[in-house]
């Protein structure tokens, strides 16, 4: 057997067996008080083990010719990080380097010595799972050596495995330990992902990137580019990309294939396409083939937001007529011939995907009926819900629109876009879609927030919900959210996003202010009340409003997230600041000291002129204009409008100042 480094950057971290020395000794337990901690998304089947360990220094990558290696390198690096300085690789199994941990990492397709090392810890292989599945194996083999198995269906499932062993890993004083753990796991649904389709100022390619890394790490698949600045995509379809934006897209394409993520270019030439045209199909495989050979693997035609009641052609009314009808066979007939012209021809691409003209509801029509009828089966068909911005998607729902369009259907959810509402950050959890849904559609992805940090909290949830949509949980997948993205100060990032929490999904705000403010109220007009006890809770609630925009600009390690929330996070921070003055005003009035009211009254109308000028520019629609963030909304402006209203009484003519509101 002959031990070899791991090819890449695990190639300077290999140490000679010979200067290890007795690497084969035993390692410790696992502490009986750690348990595994929660794996994200929630794995199908998870048991826990006797049988975990604390991690040593010293580790064995056992890898085979097909493994996958972005898998290597996320392992790699997490067991860097749980203290591993030596690291030692080979191929087979009969003969294995002397460590005190053995990492197999591959699948039967990709390593044939993980097989035998999951039947050494009485665990069954991936066999029979569905495509991006894995088992994961932690704890120790019969010879009592702590052992890893990483055993995907294919490559993208032992990634995903490296992906849960990354979570399990629990820092400890001095060492890190692995909990002994048996995981089985798959998706329900196939794509699961992101449609970058907003109005607006689009991401940049960092966001993207960063983005790339964040699915990979969520076990998202799936990034259809398609943002409405890139005028390659719509008005100008025909033309060819210039280099310096084709290298663009491959920086893109390259960064996807190593995440695991489907980089779908999605080409809209519904403006001026002439359906029977040669040339026009031409020109668009073409354009297609360009990204190909830069590594696009997925490709869609949208076919949204155009008329098809007029024709781009003469050519094409003479064909196929007028109405709902034709304008479904003549998109039926052009996307054939793409799938019989270009998909057909290129191993390895991933089916493709088109964007009906009626994107949305479930009833039936003349072009639908062209489209299920006409178009080729394998063909998917782009969804959007019952509406536009839908707040509930059934079981019912999703199977009535597979019926209506006769394809596969891939949901194209708009949640948490917020280029409708430019003036909101939408934090809330990603809600009201039925578990049942992922068994009627071939994948779903959301339309983001402009601001592409912020949208990670929605999309933590519905990367959840797509792989196991059984076991989702809003809430409590909002709060795992928060804490996988706040890091040490995700209570302050909860304040922030509890006050930016109600959409088209739910009508709640404010979930912890709300109550909070209504309990003081009930207290300010009950004089038998406490109120000091409510006083003081809405206090000490402002004052974590206050100190969360520096809490995160300080503790969060994630400056893009901090600026592109910045307006909103200044908002909720004065707010906490008027908050509190708002009720020195009240508690002035309370104890009948007019010099104190009117000074805290000085003091509550500029924080008000303070919030009523943080403003931002936003260009929804492609049309740039000056907008007012919104933060708690319909919860803290009525709470300051009622005290203003209550010291103006109370003060009448004594007042005296002038003061408004």
């Amino acid at each position: 057997m002959k031990v070899t480094p791991v090819r890449s950057r695990l190639t300077a971290l290999v140490t000679s067996a010979f200067l290890i020395g007795s690497a084969n000794s035993a390692i410790p337990p696992a502490p009986a008080s750690v348990s595994a901690p929660q794996v994200w998304p929630p794995p199908q089947q998870q048991t826990s083990r006797p049988d975990g360990f604390q991690v040593p220094t010293t580790a064995a990558l056992i890898i085979g010719n097909g493994t996958d290696q972005p898998a290597v390198r996320v392992v790699q690096d997490l067991l860097k990080d749980a203290g591993v300085t030596n690291f030692l690789t080979a191929s087979g199994y009969k003969s294995l380097p002397d460590a005190p941990l053995h990492v197999y990492i591959g699948g039967p397709s990709e390593n044939n010595a993980s097989a035998s090392a999951l039947h050494d810890l009485g665990l069954q292989g991936p066999d029979g799972l569905n495509p991006e599945g894995y088992v994961l194996g932690i704890g120790r083999d019969t010879e009592k050596h702590a052992v890893v198995v990483l055993s995907g269906i294919d490559q993208a499932g032992t990634f995903y495995a490296a992906q849960s062993l990354r979570q399990l890993v629990v820092p400890s004083p001095g060492k890190s330990t692995l909990p002994g753990v048996a995981i089985r796991d798959w998706p329900v649904t196939s794509l699961r992902g992101t449609i970058e389709v907003f109005y607006g100022v689009p991401w940049s390619t960092k966001d993207r990137l960063d983005q790339f890394d964040f699915y990979a790490a969520t076990k998202q698949n799936i990034y259809t580019y398609s943002p409405k600045d890139d005028p390659f995509l719509r008005a100008q379809w025909r033309d060819p990309y210039p280099p310096d934006k084709l290298a663009v897209l491959k920086q893109l394409a390259e960064r996807a294939i190593e995440d695991h993520v489907a980089f779908t270019y999605a080409l809209s030439p519904g403006l001026s396409v002439c359906y029977s045209s040669d040339q026009d199909e031409q020109v668009l495989i073409n354009k297609f083939q360009s990204l190909w050979n830069i590594g696009v693997r997925g490709f869609a035609i949208p076919l949204d937001d155009i008329s098809y009641t007029r024709w781009n052609c003469p050519e094409d009314e003479a064909r196929w007529g007028t109405g709902g009808d034709a304008a479904g066979r003549a998109q039926a007939y052009f996307l054939n011939r793409v799938q019989k012209d270009f998909i057909d021809t290129h191993a390895g691409i991933t089916p493709l995907q088109m964007v009906p003209t009626e994107y949305k509801n479930m009833s039936d029509s003349p072009y639908r009926t062209a489209l299920r009828e006409e178009l080729d089966p394998r063909v998917i068909v782009f969804w959007a819900g019952p509406q536009t911005v839908t707040p509930n998607i059934t079981t019912a729902d999703a199977q009535q629109a597979k019926a209506v369009f006769g394809h596969d259907i891939l949901i194209g959810d708009n949640y948490p876009v917020n280029d409708y509402v430019s003036n909101r950050l939408l934090l809330g959890p990603y809600a009201g879609r039925e578990p049942g849904v992922t068994g009627q559609i071939y994948g779903l992805t959301v339309n983001p927030m402009v601001q592409s940090q912020p949208s990670k909290i929605a999309q933590f949830g519905s990367a959840s919900f797509l792989w196991n949509s059984q076991a989702y949980n809003s809430n409590s997948t909002w709060l795992a959210g928060l804490k996988y993205l706040g890091g040490p100060v995700w209570r302050a990032l909860k304040v922030f996003a509890e006050n930016n929490y109600s959409s088209v999904l739910t009508g709640q705000e404010s979930l912890v202010l709300a109550p909070l403010i209504e309990r003081y109220w009930g207290s300010y007009n009950n004089s038998g009340r406490d109120l000091g006890r409510d006083a003081h809770a809405l206090s000490d609630y402002f004052d974590q409003m206050a100190s969360t925009p520096d809490q995160l600009k300080n503790g969060m390690n994630n400056t893009a997230f901090v600026t592109q929330s910045q307006a909103w996070l200044d908002k909720l921070g004065l707010y906490g600041q008027a908050g509190n003055t708002a009720m020195k005003v009240l508690t002035a009035q309370q104890a009948g000291d007019a010099s104190e009211a009117r000074k805290e009254r000085l003091a509550l109308n500029h924080l008000r002129s303070q919030l009523a000028n943080i403003s931002i520019t936003a260009c929804p629609l492609g049309q740039c204009k000056v907008v007012y963030p919104t933060v708690a909304p319909g919860v803290m402006e009525p709470f300051l409008n009622r005290t203003v209203e209550l010291n103006d009484q109370w003060l009448g003519p004594r007042g005296g100042l002038g003061l408004t509101r």
